[in-house]
């Protein structure tokens, strides 16, 4: 529509620099074509069809100023008003599709081979213009011509770009930042090894009988709104979100951005959650959620693979430890294993579970976490063997 009314003004202007020069026949085609742009707007307006209003001004644009040549008699005395004409493909590519663009290029070139010549049989005695008057339309045809151009590659420029932005956005949603970044320079599967690396998955307790006496849309609002504020824990810490599984949350710290302190931010990241579990739902009979978590250190495989719903996944025997601290722990306690512990022992207090029969794992010596380290709280640093 910007640009519809951009070329109004110069269809009057045309019409009525023609009209005074004595062309009034050649006058009445800039203005039938500005009443016709200004209909097909006025029924865009009402009946809000892009479609409709994107061909009715593209073919204005094209047939009008060709009209114009084989009524001045030829290519020189027109001042090569059929410029204009060229608007049409060049608006394609900006509003349409680049493959229907070559329907309007091949339309130009076909009325510019056809036009030229013909002019000279509509019309054998060519009108005789000042020579003044055809270099001053030839100039504004250029300069007309150019600034609408230009108008046009701004807004295609424009639109690439915001469609740019939402693709990175979108990515920036699925996968951490570097990874988005090296996704779109390198599309192929990425893999790297991390030796050191902290992983938490935490459940909802009980929340499959819960979910079955609620509405599907309260357990996804549930869902959602704990899901949310986690998120909000995980970017206030630094860690990343790798994924959700049903009730499950999934957080890794160390990937893809190594850190040192891994363990210590994963453990302050599952005190908030589980304190957030118990007050970020109020209102609604499920604001007092308890959650299991577990934790595991070491090192791991991150990347992405596949080519469609792709993610940023993690894989290794931390992961699995990580997954089975959860499912193998008491509910409303942080559990641990010994590669994690031993990174935060002395700066968390510590209560040792002893031994717990692991599946696949056998029997693997567990923790809870009590809370930071002070006089209120006891660290037990030897675990209790059944």
């Amino acid at each position: 529509m910007g640009v519809s009314l951009m070329l109004l003004p110069a269809g009057v202007l045309w019409g009525a620099l023609y009209w005074g020069l004595g062309e009034r026949g050649t006058a009445l085609l800039p203005w039938t074509y500005a009443v016709a742009s200004v209909l097909s707007l006025a029924a865009f307006a009402r009946t809000h069809s892009f479609r409709f209003l994107r061909a009715a001004e593209l073919a204005l644009i094209l047939v009008m100023p060709a009209l114009g040549v084989l009524a001045l008699g030829g290519l020189a005395p027109s001042s090569g008003v059929i410029l204009w004409s060229l608007l049409a493909p060049l608006g394609a590519v900006v509003f349409d599709s680049p493959r229907r663009a070559w329907f309007w290029f091949g339309a130009f070139i076909g009325l510019l081979v056809v036009c030229v010549p013909l002019a000279r049989v509509v019309r054998p005695d060519a009108a005789d213009l000042p020579e003044g008057a055809v270099l001053a339309f030839a100039t504004l045809n250029i300069a007309g011509v150019s600034l609408v151009a230009f108008t046009l590659l701004v807004t295609f420029a424009r639109q690439r770009e915001a469609a740019q932005l939402r693709v990175e956005n979108l990515l920036a949603n699925i996968l951490p930042g570097e990874i988005a970044e090296r996704l779109q320079i390198e599309p192929q599967a990425i893999a790297d090894h991390f030796d050191e690396a902290s992983i938490l998955f935490a459940d909802v307790v009980d929340f499959t009988p819960m979910s079955s006496r609620l509405d599907a849309r309260e357990v996804v609002g549930i869902l959602d709104r704990l899901f949310t504020s986690f998120d909000a824990v995980a970017d206030r810490h630094g860690v990343e979100k790798i994924k959700t599984i049903d009730d499950c949350y999934m957080v890794a710290a160390g990937v893809p951005r190594p850190r040192p302190d891994h363990a210590h931010a994963l453990v302050r990241v599952a005190f908030e959650m589980r304190e957030c579990a118990k007050s970020c739902l109020p209102g609604n009979g499920q604001g007092d959620l308890r959650l299991r978590i577990g934790i595991s250190s070491g090192p791991v495989v991150a990347g992405v693979i596949g080519k469609r719903r792709f993610l940023y996944d993690l894989w290794g025997d931390t992961v699995n430890m990580a997954s089975r601290m959860e499912s193998h722990g008491v509910p409303d306690t942080i559990q641990v294993t010994r590669s994690t512990w031993e990174l935060v022992r002395d700066d968390f207090a510590t209560e040792s579970r002893g031994l717990v029969e692991v599946k696949g794992k056998g029997k693997v010596e567990t923790w809870h976490l009590v809370g930071p380290k002070g006089a209120e709280f006891e660290v037990v640093d030897s675990p209790q063997r059944a």
